[in-house]
């Protein structure tokens, strides 16, 4: 019973540093493509309804604003906003951040999941190679120690 116990805290173990190697990579891929699809449709349309009061619509409004590079200089940029509009057109309400970090964070949790689903793949092929790895280390320190006769 002590092998099964065993087995299974090294298979917890190995998913783990499996799940974290596949997180770093897959979480701030999702959190680019997040911000880099924020003032889309997309994300109006699902996170719009969430932030809007009944009975307005969402849309995505750009204007023009600046930004600073990075020697100091002002330069012309587009800015993006979620806006509720009624049914006579007017803005009711005008959201400049909170969708794009919803967007952002809904992206990188369905990353977080992804990762942890690789993870159960790639978990016992990484067992394999580490237990290869270490039996081949055991196995050289085993030769080492033998003298010969």
């Amino acid at each position: 019973m002590k092998s099964a116990g065993t087995g299974t805290v090294s298979g917890c173990v190995i998913w783990l540093i499996v799940f974290c190697l596949m997180s770093t990579c897959i979480i701030p891929v999702a959190g680019m493509i997040g911000s880099f699809t924020s003032f889309t449709d997309a994300p109006i349309k699902m996170i719009g309804p969430m932030i809007c009061p009944e009975g307005t619509t969402p849309r995505s409004h750009s204007y023009a604003t600046t930004t600073t590079d990075d020697f100091g200089n002002s330069q012309p940029a587009t800015g993006f906003s979620l806006q509720c509009v009624d049914a006579n057109g007017d803005v009711v309400k005008e959201d400049l951040v909170a969708y794009a970090f919803i967007w952002i964070g809904i992206l990188s949790g369905i990353g977080l999941i992804l990762a942890g689903i690789l993870a159960f793949a790639f978990a016992a092929p990484a067992g394999v190679l580490i237990t290869r790895f270490l039996n081949r280390n055991k196995k050289t320190d085993q030769v080492i120690n033998i003298e010969p006769s």
